[in-house]
């Protein structure tokens, strides 16, 4: 990634604004495929899996160093993301058991 040069703290907004609204799309996409996974899962615990929780925190710690970011940051992301879609997931659970 290039490093960007900013004319005015304007510029510097807009692209951040450009960034989330991208960032949001994705994050949409990452929880249909959360939803689609409570389908496999018959367990809080599956839901929870704490050993993929690491991996994937090994993993995103990785890609970070890759792309220049701070991988206490994105470990930070990911735990406060993951946190969010294990809720989801499991009331997604629950709720196809229930129909």
């Amino acid at each position: 990634m290039e490093k960007p040069n900013a004319q005015s703290l304007d510029e510097v907004r807009a692209a951040i604004d450009v960034i989330d609204r991208e960032l949001v799309a994705l994050v949409a996409e990452r929880e249909a495929w959360v939803r689609e996974a409570a389908r496999f899962k018959t367990s809080r615990a599956d839901v929870e899996a704490p050993a993929r929780v690491e991996q994937v925190i090994g993993k995103v710690r990785a890609l970070a160093s890759e792309y220049g970011a701070s991988p206490d940051v994105v470990e930070r992301l990911y735990r406060a993301m993951i946190a969010g879609f294990i809720e989801l997931e499991d009331a997604e659970r629950h709720s196809a058991t229930r129909d």
